[in-house]
């Protein structure tokens, strides 16, 4: 009688290595001690259950009184992010062909610039924004400013990538017939691209919409700015509104920006 071949456990359960026992252990560690340095209390929760459910019942119904205001400062919002994005793109387009591998001049060029958009990219928005604010002031130019940093840092990172994946064979045509290497750039390089930078622009522009909101909080400008000061005056039916409008901002830009991907995607079949 022939014996039973003898059954191995799924790839899934078999025994981890020591080292990878060792990270998971540590890892879960260390989550355990961020859950503590969070604060995060079960019981604060609890108590402030009631609190949550005071304010949401003073948000209804929501105020009308200042909608015209608000709607001003949605408004403006949006322009803040609109000017934001279209400025940072048109920035980062010749940041992103210099710091590409098959564009750079040079391999310096090409670390210095891309350091650069990480050290842009790394510093949150609230921070250029209270830099910009302390440099010119209170008011929209301060929040579109921080915009621009905010989408450089977003953009050239995409654009840069989407310019490394371009096909090689049409630079290259380009260029044995002689073209210059901003001709293939412009002729060849980018319109293939197109695409992609389209996509990634669309998303910055959702990504402007949602974070100019904050930046009024700070003074940067926008309906963050009216929303901070109904909350200061526990003005919470006003803040209702200020809510309900940001959505709706909110998601308009969405569905206009996915409708535009949608037609582009067809257009690409």
């Amino acid at each position: 009688m022939s014996k039973k071949p003898h059954a191995r456990l799924p790839t899934r359960f078999e025994r981890p290595a020591a080292g990878t026992l060792l990270a998971f252990l540590a890892f879960v560690a260390f989550l355990a001690w961020s859950f503590s340095a969070a604060g995060v209390s079960v019981s604060e929760l609890v108590t402030g259950l009631p609190n949550m459910a005071k304010i949401a019942s003073e948000m209804v119904p929501p105020a009308t009184d200042r909608i015209v205001p608000t709607m001003r400062s949605v408004l403006v919002t949006f322009q803040m992010a609109l000017v934001g994005t279209v400025i940072g793109i048109l920035i980062s387009l010749p940041l992103a062909v210099l710091m590409s591998r098959n564009y750079a001049p040079h391999p310096a060029v090409r670390s210095v610039i891309r350091s650069l958009v990480s050290f842009i990219r790394t510093i949150p928005d609230l921070a250029w924004a209270l830099f910009f604010v302390a440099s010119v002031g209170l008011g929209p130019f301060a929040g579109t400013l921080t915009l621009i940093m905010d989408t450089i840092g977003f953009c050239a990172r995409f654009f840069a990538e989407s310019i490394e994946e371009v096909d090689d064979g049409p630079p290259e045509a380009l260029s044995a017939i002689g073209a210059s290497r901003l001709s293939v750039i412009v002729c060849a390089t980018l319109p293939m691209a197109m695409p992609s930078l389209i996509n990634s622009s669309l998303f910055a522009l959702e990504k402007a919409v949602r974070s100019s909101v904050v930046l009024g909080l700070v003074g940067a400008g926008g309906i963050g700015a009216e929303l901070a000061t109904s909350m200061e005056l526990f003005r919470f039916d006003q803040a209702a509104t200020i809510v309900l409008m940001i959505f709706l901002l909110v998601l308009s830009v969405e569905k206009i920006s996915s409708r535009a991907r949608t037609s582009l995607l067809k257009k690409r079949q």
